[in-house]
């Protein structure tokens, strides 16, 4: 492990691999099929990312979450090492320069989304590339029994077709038994060949308060625990007006969610993660790739979905091994709200395939035609005319995605991106020619690199600090360079976008199949009755039954949680035995008196003082009346 250890320490900093990164790195350098099952907060990409660099050639990466990759397509750049990305919404100009860079360019790891598997250019350049390792993140999203499952990963396995000696590492933080099983069949791992270490995070204290003023009781949670902070919430709207709440009441906090722009988002996160603001208030658009160690606390005012997506979210507090909390605040109406996402998740089947129907009309494809092809899609727009409710929606898109028919990719924001299409020399003469537009072409390229070989993001804000001219100036000139053919411009935009997996087919072809709808549902509801009995759950520890539902048995109790304390506070110790004991026999020595009279006058919890009531009449150290009343017999 040496030659690991020495890329380790020059590209990370660390001395030391963690428990289990080792022994996983040593599996995929001797070829094997790997499934790592790893905590939140374990170092998983570290796992693909070390044995790369000790390797000859490139790793694919595939993962679902696009802000994911680019953040550790980032931060591998600003460790010198060569990666790129691939995803939908990029030009095929785009693609090509990407994908000859990942083969002559000595590129190190080339994250992609797995929808982008199938197409003919990747599939082409795939075959030609030096892959020495493909690394499947998230590989739960392969199970239909996962809680995040995406039809785009089954096109993983056709990957291992066209590299067929080159070998796997799936990573997770989250997968029950049968999902364990479930990913290494789907990406067809010739013998099993997991490696797991215990989810038990002995730092982690689970609490559950049933309240019915959250706020409030948020407020005295963030008062005691003084450190940094996440608080999830299930909408926008909840999440803005939280924050202001805090605000208020001279708490520093946040808010963030998938619709802020992304220069807030990046403003907001880098100000929690420098403790500037103490607590992020958040939707589930928060967390992924956050590298915060000594979050203290994580809560959640609303209950989850899945008690997968629990575990993953309150596994960001402590990180650095230090004290931490995960609390969830509970009340009566949540599990009615709960329980209606079953019929939000899963529209009637005839709604479906009217979705189906509307999307075709929508983007204007036609019968037969648009496999293959990728289009910008605005969801509110889509629901606004043919309307729709936007949930029920939204869940369609899912389902048809999960049969097949088309991807809905993350709901994402590009920087306008430019690339001159012209030599430098004759890129000079229009310069000479056109005098208006030279100080500006001469402001692009000292402000931007690779903008003849690529196309390259460009900040417009930048831009118009650094000439001082408005904004829509500077548009307008890339507009008109674009009508002159001197450059290829993609303004920015903010927009998901649908992929179509198959031609648009007669709405008497889409079929549901049990697998896809049925089965799911029935899932789905046995996962939130799993999330409510957590809630309501009074005699199982936190701890216990978390690793317990991930199928870890006989976990221990935590003895920190809830639970346990509660326990611990309902068990009779010897000393406090004593106390009662004798305060008994004091009130009884003269007189006889009702156990109610005792229990009123005794200053202790009524089930401890009623145990010892009971010892004294077991062995017969008082007389016992009718009427329930005792006096103490004198030895």
């Amino acid at each position: 492990m040496d030659r690991f250890k020495d890329v380790l320490k020059k590209y990370w900093g660390y001395e030391e691999f963690r428990p289990l990164q080792d022994e996983i790195i040593k599996s995929v350098s001797e070829g094997k099929d790997t499934l790592g099952l790893m905590p939140t907060g374990g170092g998983k990409s570290l796992t693909f990312q070390v044995p790369t660099m000790a390797m000859e050639g490139i790793c694919l990466v595939v993962s679902p979450l696009v802000a994911l990759m680019k953040d550790q397509v980032q931060n591998l750049r600003e460790k010198g090492i060569k990666a790129e990305l691939l995803y939908s919404g990029l030009s095929r100009h785009e693609i090509e320069n990407i994908l000859n860079k990942c083969l002559f360019g000595n590129v190190k790891f080339l994250y992609i989304s797995p929808e982008r598997i199938s197409s003919d250019i990747f599939r082409k350049k795939a075959v030609q590339m030096n892959v020495c390792l493909i690394a499947v993140d998230e590989s739960h999203c392969i199970s239909q029994w996962g809680y995040d499952f995406r039809p785009s990963y089954l096109k993983i396995i056709s990957l291992r077709e066209l590299l067929p000696d080159v070998p796997v590492l799936a990573l997770t933080a989250t997968a029950t038994k049968d999902v364990v099983s479930d990913i290494q069949e789907r990406l067809g791992f010739p013998e099993k060949n997991v490696f797991s270490k215990s989810f038990e995070r002995k730092n982690l204290v689970y609490l559950v308060r049933e309240t019915e003023d959250k706020p409030k009781y948020l407020l005295k949670i963030l008062n005691k625990q003084k450190g940094s902070s996440v608080v999830y919430v299930r909408s926008r709207k909840k999440c803005k007006e939280l924050a202001e709440f805090l605000k208020n009441n001279r708490v520093k906090a946040e808010f963030y969610h998938a619709g802020l722009p992304n220069e807030v988002k990046d403003f907001r996160q880098e100000r929690w993660r420098k403790g500037i603001v103490q607590v992020m208030v958040a939707t589930n658009a928060f967390g992924m790739g956050i590298d915060k160690s000594d979050v203290r606390t994580v809560v959640h005012m609303d209950l989850p979905d899945t008690l997968e997506a629990y575990f993953q979210e309150a596994g960001r507090a402590g990180r650095d091994g230090k004290r931490a909390y995960a609390v969830m605040l509970y009340s009566n109406p949540d599990k009615v709200q709960l329980l209606k996402r079953i019929k939000t998740s899963f529209p009637e089947k005839d709604m479906i395939i009217r979705v189906y129907q509307a999307l075709g009309n929508f983007l204007q494809v036609a019968e037969g035609a648009g496999k293959d092809a990728v289009f910008d899609f605005d969801l509110g727009q889509f629901c606004h005319n043919f309307k729709f409710n936007v949930l029920q929606a939204f869940s369609a898109l899912k389902i048809l995605q999960r049969a097949g028919y088309i991807e809905l990719t993350d709901d994402l924001e590009h920087e306008s991106r430019i690339h001159f299409a012209v030599q430098r020399d004759d890129l000079y003469k229009f310069q000479v020619a056109n005098k208006d537009f030279d100080a500006f072409i001469k402001v692009l390229l000292r402000s931007f690199t690779g903008l003849f070989t690529d196309y390259v993001p460009i900040n417009i804000d930048t831009l118009s600090k650094r000439i001082k001219a408005d904004k829509e100036l500077i548009i307008e000139y890339l507009k008109e360079l674009l009508k002159y053919g001197i450059i290829k411009y993609i303004p920015r935009k903010k927009t998901p976008f649908i992929l179509y997996t198959q031609e648009r087919l007669p709405i008497s072809f889409i079929k549901l199949s049990k697998e896809v709808y049925q089965e799911r549902k029935e899932n789905l509801e046995s996962k939130i009755q799993s999330v409510i009995d957590y809630a309501e759950s009074e005699n199982i520890c936190r701890s216990k039954f978390l690793l317990e539902y991930f199928g870890q048995k006989h976990a221990p109790d935590c003895g920190r949680c809830d639970i346990c304390k509660s326990k611990e506070e309902k068990e009779l110790s010897e000393e406090e035995f004593k106390e009662i004991y004798y305060a008994i026999l004091n009130l009884i020595e003269k007189d006889f008196l009702s156990i109610d009279e005792l229990v009123d006058r005794l200053d202790y919890k009524d089930d401890k003082i009623l145990e010892v009531i009971q010892h004294l009449k077991d062995n017969e150290e008082v007389d016992c009346q009718s009427g329930n009343r005792i006096k103490y017999i004198p030895i």
